[in-house]
């Protein structure tokens, strides 16, 4: 089993000043030898986040934190299978009056295409999302 990290584990973790080594530590000592990825998704929250930064140093802090994130974590692609399931998802969700928030959705689906669970700090929108393990971090 693995889990798919959501961007807030990882913003929270970089205004914290913690080292994604202890993160990847923290999270091996709570969950075991787990498989830890980003969805192609969550890249795109976390470059989105590096390129408003308010300050050229605070810019180039985000894109070293960034750097050592892509190094020690696998970013798996979206693909045309989990754009099929995001669909099916979505389309029972607003047959029933909801709506996930796009983002969301897309890891969700990732993290379901693997198996895996979602690792954030973002329970209300994941657990919107119809068999989806959610580990709140």
């Amino acid at each position: 089993m693995g889990l798919v990290l959501d961007s807030g584990v990882l913003i929270a973790a970089e205004r914290g000043a913690k080292p994604v080594s202890e993160l990847l530590a923290i999270l091996e000592h709570a969950h075991g030898e787990t498989e830890i990825v980003l969805s192609s998704i969550t890249v795109i929250e976390l470059e989105h986040g590096q390129h408003r930064a308010r300050t050229v140093e605070q810019a180039a802090r985000r894109r070293a934190y960034l750097d050592t994130v892509y190094a020690a974590i696998p970013a798996e692609p979206f693909t045309r299978e989990m754009a099929q399931l995001a669909a099916k998802i979505d389309a029972g969700a607003r047959q029933h009056g909801c709506t996930i928030p796009f983002a969301d959705l897309l890891i969700g689906a990732t993290a379901l295409h693997f198996g895996y669970g979602v690792g954030t700090r973002n329970l209300r929108h994941f657990q919107m999302v119809p068999n989806l393990r959610i580990t709140q971090l």
